[in-house]
C-alpha cells in the first residue's frame, strides 16, 4: 500500500517573533515494513539555518532557525510512503511466556538487548507506579504468552476507557487518565506502555498517521486526518510488535510510522523556543491519501 501524507502546521502570533529555534519529527522513518521514497519539508518564512540528522532513536530530526521577524510560521511536510504487509501474527501461541521475556531483559551480559533496555525505564511522560502495576497485573497471569497478555491489556483499555479529546492535554499525568478512564491516543499509548514497563517489559512509543475514512456515501474532507500514536512491545523471538489501543488493533498496512522513542517527548512533531510573539493560535491539518 502506498500513501501520500501532507501535514501542515501553522502558528499565528499576536506580535512579531524576532527569532526562533525549532526541532521537527515530520519525515517518516524507514523500517523493515516501510519505505519513504519521496519527502519535502517547506518552511515559511525561509529558515536562516536548516539541518537534518538521525537522532538517538534513529528517527529523522530536522532542526531549523528563523532569524527574521515574523508573525506567522508555517511548516508543511509532504511524504510518499510504501507500507509492506508484515504477514500474519499468531498472538496466542507463538510468543514466549511473559516472565521468560522479563527475565531475559535483565541479562546484563547480552549485548543484543542493550538497545532494548532503554525502553524498560521511566521516561518524562511515563512513570512506573504501583497503581499502574496493579492495573496491568490481571492481564499478566503466570505463564501467559507475552503477546496474548499484551492483547488482553489492550482489550481492557478499549473496553474500559472513553476516547475524549477534551479531557486531557499533552501534560496530563497518566494516573489521572487511569483514574477517570478518559483520554486520546497519546494517553492510551502512554498508559499501556507504563503498564508493560511496570511488569518489567520493554515498550516504546510510536508516532505516525492513520487514514480516516468518511462515512459511506460522504466525501472525505481535506485535513480530516490526524497524527496518531500507538506502541510496540518487545519479544526476543519476534522483535517489536505494534499494538494500537485506541482502535484495538494490531497495525498492519494502514499505520504510517513517523518516529519512535520512549514517549511523546522524544518524537514531538514540532517544538521550539521563540523570542517575542505574545499569544498565538495553532492550526494543524493532516491528509493521508492512498496512491495508485
Amino acid at each position: 500500500m502506498k500513501y501520500r501524507v501532507t501535514h501542515k502546521t501553522c502558528y499565528t502570533y499576536q506580535e512579531a517573533v524576532s527569532f526562533c529555534h525549532n526541532e521537527a519529527h515530520l519525515i517518516p522513518r524507514a523500517s523493515l515494513h516501510q519505505n519513504c521514497f519521496n519527502k519535502t519539508l517547506i518552511i515559511q518564512p525561509e529558515p536562516t539555518l536548516q539541518t537534518h540528522r538521525e537522532d538517538f532513536f534513529g528517527n529523522i530530526a530536522t532542526y531549523f532557525s528563523i532569524e527574521i521577524p515574523h508573525k506567522e510560521l508555517t511548516v508543511t511536510a509532504t511524504s510518499e510512503i510504501e507500507i509492506l504487509h508484515p504477514g500474519t501474527i499468531d498472538l496466542p501461541t507463538h510468543s514466549l511466556p511473559w516472565e521468560n521475556v522479563r527475565d531475559q531483559l535483565t541479562d546484563i551480559n547480552n549485548p543484543k538487548l542493550l538497545e532494548v533496555k532503554e525502553y524498560l525505564l521511566e521516561s518524562p511522560f511515563i512513570p512506573i507506579t504501583s497503581k499502574l502495576h496493579n492495573y496491568a497485573k490481571p492481564s499478566f497471569t503466570p505463564g501467559r504468552p507475552i503477546l496474548e497478555a499484551t492483547l488482553d491489556l489492550m482489550k481492557r483499555i478499549d473496553l474500559e476507557f472513553t476516547y475524549d479529546p477534551h479531557f486531557t492535554t499533552i501534560v496530563t499525568p497518566i494516573e489521572e487518565v487511569l483514574e477517570h478512564r478518559r483520554g486520546v491516543c497519546q494517553d492510551f499509548a502512554h498508559l499501556m506502555i507504563a503498564c508493560l514497563r511496570t511488569m518489567g517489559l520493554a515498550a516504546r512509543y510510536v508516532s505516525g498517521y492513520l487514514e480516516t475514512l468518511p462515512p459511506p456515501g460522504q466525501i472525505k474532507l481535506q485535513g480530516s486526518d490526524a497524527s496518531h500514536a500507538w506502541l510496540s512491545v518487545y519479544s526476543p523471538d519476534q522483535g517489536w510488535i505494534d499494538f494500537d489501543p485506541t482502535n484495538y488493533q494490531i497495525p498492519t498496512i494502514q499505520h504510517i510510522t513517523t518516529a519512535w522513542g520512549r514517549d511523546y517527548s522524544d518524537v514531538t512533531p514540532l517544538k521550539g523556543i521563540i523570542f517575542g510573539g505574545g499569544g498565538h493560535t495553532l492550526t494543524v491539518s493532516v491528509d493521508v491519501a492512498q496512491l495508485p
